[in-house]
């Protein structure tokens, strides 16, 4: 499962949304996580899921590749919805069997948080998955520019998330090839009682750390060898181009907003 985990990762493809700016791609997830808190009633939704899956459309990933890695996620999804069922006390009493009771208000709440959750994850994905870590450097970079005024590490910074993003798949990998070394030696992850899990996940960390702190340190002396020194006096390879396709994404985003404010109850 863990070597099907999709953040993080880059699926080269021939589409729109591989071939637009990196800047734009970023404007674009962090004015989405801003609005998706607008929709609160089934048409905001609705118009919330609709523009989540035709930018995946757009993106040409293929569909079983996303379901595939959001296997792992959706139980999050579901867990989420359970919450708010069983926690939330409002509105008409739904359901009732023995302790269990299930409100009117908590299944709307949770059917649309579990939403929220859903689209939310889709998108961020979406960024990864048509943007290389070089491209959302660069992007990001230049966003921040500004910051640079106020001695603000821009690029560093840039860089440190880049790298984060390229690792979460790799660490992935190197924890189901622990767990499969676990499993090979009698240990159970996925079965007994929930404490002996617990206990069970504590030697999985100890080796994960090491193959960690071991990565980072080839990684710091692969780019001293190289001659890395920071972002002073560095020229790039790739310029960025802001294209037409872009700026109608933007006009797209701002016409979600505008209906968003007008549907909201």
């Amino acid at each position: 499962m863990m070597e099907k985990m999709i953040f993080g990762r880059y699926v080269p493809a021939d589409s729109v949304i591989h071939k637009m700016d990196s800047r734009s791609k970023l404007i674009i997830i962090f004015l989405f996580v801003c609005i998706i808190f607008l929709a609160n009633n089934a048409v905001t939704y609705a118009l919330i899921g609709i523009y989540t899956f035709f930018m995946l459309g757009m993106s040409r990933i293929p569909v079983r590749f996303l379901y595939g890695g959001l296997k792992p996620v959706l139980w999050l999804v579901l867990f989420t919805l359970v919450l708010q069922l069983f926690f939330t006390k409002e509105g008409a009493l739904l359901v009732s069997w023995g302790p269990i009771k299930i409100y009117e208000e908590g299944l709307r709440m949770g059917i649309f948080i579990s939403l929220r959750f859903f689209f939310l994850i889709l998108m961020t994905s979406l960024l990864t998955l048509t943007t290389t870590p070089i491209e959302i450097t660069d992007g990001l970079e230049t966003l921040l520019n500004p910051l640079k005024k106020v001695k603000f590490p821009v690029h560093e910074m840039a860089l440190m998330m880049s790298i984060s993003l390229r690792f979460i798949p790799t660490l992935m990998q190197e924890t189901d090839k622990i767990m499969k070394a676990q499993i090979a030696r009698g240990v159970e992850f996925a079965s007994g009682p929930f404490k002996e899990r617990i206990k069970a996940v504590i030697p999985l960390l100890i080796p994960l750390f090491v193959s960690s702190f071991k990565r980072a340190e080839e990684l710091a002396i692969a780019m001293e060898a190289r001659g890395y020194r920071g972002g002073e006096g560095r020229t790039k390879y790739r310029q960025l181009s802001w294209h037409l396709a872009d700026s109608l994404q933007l006009v797209l985003l701002a016409m979600l907003t505008i209906l968003l404010f007008l549907l909201r109850s």
